[in-house]
């Protein structure tokens, strides 16, 4: 079949006054072609109509790709089952064709970005040798979308801690932030919303705002937007993780860190030049670190335990032992597990990282060998002794009424001597102590009592006003 352009060619010869067989000499083809494209006037391919095979099994095709959602193998398989004579390649062509069970292609967008306008951030599950066992992880990227400077690390989850961890480790190793971020929606920065109505989380907006850049989602499905990041993932699963194994996570992500630097360093093609040399063009533009980067910590509240651990996410950490019943506070940071006994440090841990529940236990944390724990006093009991009669008394007799070394007594008992004004306290706890009544409630239900009579007297009003 002839194509447009000598279709063209044949009538616009024969316009100039040209023969049938002086065109058809000249274009090499046949007087009854010319004859044929000169009958119809039209450079226009004629489109071919002719039966389909597949044309009387419309709606049967129809049901099955809907009851075998969209796979044309399974439907194929229905269709000769009930005894239709119909090849597989006819199907797929009929189908494409009309558009049955898939839309055709979209075509790929394609984005510029000026020196430090933009850097994308995403998160890819992989399956890494780590201790010679196959573990999953989740692999975290960001690239700067200019020069392609890629960095990457891996963790056992990703939550909005690991999060902030990892951009801060990120934006240290490329020297500054873009001003933009990209991001695909992902719940650990956004709040609400998607897309350009997308709101990230308080806190994630607050560590933006700190390294001077902002939040950008693209819009639902709309994964080609953040394509400077979406492929170097399937580059890092077929050539980092490939043929490589790891003592431990932390020394997975110190090969990560000497991978980047090599591959930043190659030169590529598509670009004709390597991801260093661009960068070198586009760090002065780059939004700088601030001053101080504060060191990213989450922060638990923990009861020690009566073995004298604390818990953190299935893992025990020791802690002194005559802290045992108080609640202190631990920071999580990237490779420690600190604990604070209100401003002070009282102990401090490598963060244990595998899967499988330690206790970790420092040998000053354990009372000294021959002695017990119990014949300690606690704090609480040390400074009720030294408080003002008669609470040292009722103090020991609490004690011998509690339970264990009655250390939650005795700090309630100190809470409700420190609260309340001494002079009534002290009165309560005199007709307390007289009448065998250690039920903290009911004593601090009385302090009240007498608290209300002696400071909250109404003046008596007369029986009728005054004009």
């Amino acid at each position: 079949m002839l194509d447009q352009g000598l279709r063209t060619a044949i009538l616009s010869l024969r316009t100039k006054g040209q023969g049938i067989r002086q065109i058809a000499r000249a274009l090499q083809i046949s007087r009854g072609t010319v004859r044929t494209v000169l009958k119809t006037g039209t450079p226009t391919v004629p489109r071919m109509t002719r039966a389909e095979k597949a044309e009387p099994y419309r709606e049967q095709i129809l049901e099955w790709v809907d009851r075998c959602r969209g796979n044309l193998v399974r439907v194929h398989e229905e269709l000769v089952a009930q005894g239709l004579t119909i090849s597989y390649p006819a199907l797929t062509a009929f189908c494409r064709r009309h558009g049955i069970g898939h839309e055709p292609p979209a075509p790929v967008g394609h984005y510029d970005f000026q020196p430090a306008q933009e850097m994308q951030h995403d998160t890819s599950p992989h399956r890494a040798p780590i201790a010679g066992v196959e573990q999953h992880i989740e692999t975290a990227s960001l690239v700067l979308c200019y020069s392609r400077m890629l960095f990457f690390q891996a963790y056992p989850g990703f939550t909005r801690f690991t999060c902030k961890v990892f951009l801060t480790d990120a934006l240290e190793y490329l020297g500054g932030a873009a001003a933009t971020c990209m991001i695909d929606n992902t719940h650990v920065v956004v709040a609400a919303g998607t897309g350009a109505r997308m709101v990230p989380a308080p806190e994630m907006a607050a560590f933006a705002e700190r390294f001077s850049f902002v939040f950008r989602a693209h819009e639902k499905g709309d994964a080609n937007r953040s394509a400077r990041v979406e492929r170097p993932f399937h580059f890092i699963e077929h050539n980092f993780f490939a043929g490589r194994t790891f003592a431990d996570l932390a020394d997975l992500n110190a090969q990560a860190r000497i991978f980047c630097d090599k591959v930043n360093a190659a030169r590529k093609k598509h670009l004709h030049a390597s991801p260093r040399e661009l960068f070198a063009a586009e760090r002065p533009h780059l939004h700088p670190l601030p001053l101080f980067v504060p060191e990213v910590y989450a922060l638990h509240h923990r009861l020690v335990d009566v073995e004298g651990f604390v818990n953190a996410h299935g893992h025990r950490y020791s802690v002194p032992y005559l802290l045992i019943g108080r609640q202190l506070e631990v920071r999580e940071t990237k490779d420690r597990i600190d604990v604070y006994h209100g401003p002070r440090l009282v102990a401090s841990h490598a963060k244990v990282l595998g899967r499988t529940f330690t206790r970790v236990t420092m040998p000053e944390h354990r009372p000294p060998r021959g002695a017990r724990p119990s014949t300690q006093p606690v704090p609480e009991e040390q400074t009720l002794a030294q408080a003002d009669p008669p609470v040292p008394a009722y103090a020991a007799a609490l004690k011998q009424r509690s339970a264990g070394r009655g250390t939650l007594a005795l700090r309630r008992l100190l809470a409700l001597y420190r609260e309340y004004p001494r002079a009534p306290f002290l009165r309560t706890v005199t007709l307390a102590a007289q009448y065998g009544l250690f039920d903290l409630d009911r004593l601090e239900r009385l302090t009240l009592r007498v608290i209300a009579k002696e400071y909250f007297l109404l003046a008596e009003e007369d029986d009728e006003p005054q004009s």
